[in-house]
């Protein structure tokens, strides 16, 4: 598994992810809250399989050839 996110784009992930449990486990959203999984997973993974299919990457670490 190649790492496919940067720094900032992996604490957002993190953070959004944290939040939307947060929030669900608080009662405040409903039980689509629990999506919150996802970015949680990507973000300390680091790994993004989206950004792999469409080719993204946010990595500033240079690819070798």
């Amino acid at each position: 598994m190649k790492t496919n996110e940067g720094g900032l784009d992996r604490v957002l992930r993190i953070v959004a992810g944290l939040v939307l449990l947060g929030l669900t486990l608080n009662g405040n959203i409903g039980a689509w809250g629990w999506i919150g999984v996802v970015p949680l997973a990507t973000g300390a993974l680091g790994m993004c399989p989206l950004y792999t299919l469409l080719g993204l990457n946010t990595c500033p670490v240079q690819r070798k050839s």
